[in-house]
């Protein structure tokens, strides 16, 4: 029996929005995963349970369990190449993708804790690994977020970080910045629906974001590379 739940739950389709919840940063490394640990499936928030336990095969009942209800299983979410393009999860059309920058290891994030005093508190450094969540008008994402700092400024607080995903905080422990500010994203721009112009305000989502949900950024900078046009956007909020 064993094996033939494993045959079966390799085959369950993951949503693929690399959300990183399940411990994994890309939907196909826990793929991969699920070949000799199929029990994974459970991670995926994302999937319903009904469709898990479906998965999983049929239960063998016990004189203490209730019947359930009979429901149609809850379809699992589509994966984004399988959206319309420039549409994020919530069907809000948006005007490009914002890339990170192919050294790094995650999308640059310039943020500032709420209590400045912090960043030389803890003290943060330079590669440190660090947790935190925007707060209020910055963004208000629901989302802890995890990152390696990249450039740390002692005088003023403000730090440069690339958000990551949650695996490096669980393996190595990390410095918890509690609330911050996000001020502005850095990136590159690959696919892009409208004119990019300096001065303007465009709606645009983090390629890495795990809600998949779009933005909105004022451009203060922009220059062309043959990468990408590698942008600043600042004045950041959600919807």
């Amino acid at each position: 029996m064993a094996e033939n739940t494993d045959v079966v739950m390799n085959h369950v389709e993951l949503p693929g929005l690399d959300c990183g919840l399940c411990g994994f940063k890309h939907c196909e490394e826990l793929e991969q995963q699920l070949v000799l640990r199929p029990e994974l499936i459970k991670r995926c928030i994302h999937l319903a349970e009904e469709r898990i336990d479906a998965a999983a095969g049929p239960r063998t009942p016990t004189m203490a369990a209730a019947p359930a209800p009979v429901s149609a299983p809850a379809p699992a979410r589509p994966r984004p190449m399988r959206l319309a393009p420039f549409v994020d999860t919530l069907g809000r059309d948006f005007d490009f993708y914002l890339e990170h920058f192919p050294e790094d290891p995650g999308p640059r994030e310039i943020i500032l804790p709420h209590n400045p005093m912090i960043t030389r508190e803890l003290p943060v450094r330079k590669g440190d690994v660090l947790i935190g969540r925007p707060l209020g008008m910055s963004c208000g994402c629901p989302i802890t977020h995890c990152g390696i700092a990249m450039e740390v400024d002692e005088r003023t607080g403000v730090i440069v970080w690339c958000v990551t995903g949650p695996l490096a905080p669980r393996a190595q422990g990390f410095k918890d910045l509690g609330y911050y500010i996000a001020e502005g994203y850095e990136g590159l721009i690959t696919e892009t629906k409208s004119e990019i112009k300096i001065g303007c305000r465009y709606y645009f989502q983090p390629r890495m974001c795990m809600l998949q949900w779009r933005h909105s950024g004022l451009v203060n900078f922009m220059n062309h590379t043959s990468a990408g046009i590698q942008v600043r956007l600042e004045g950041l909020w959600i919807g």
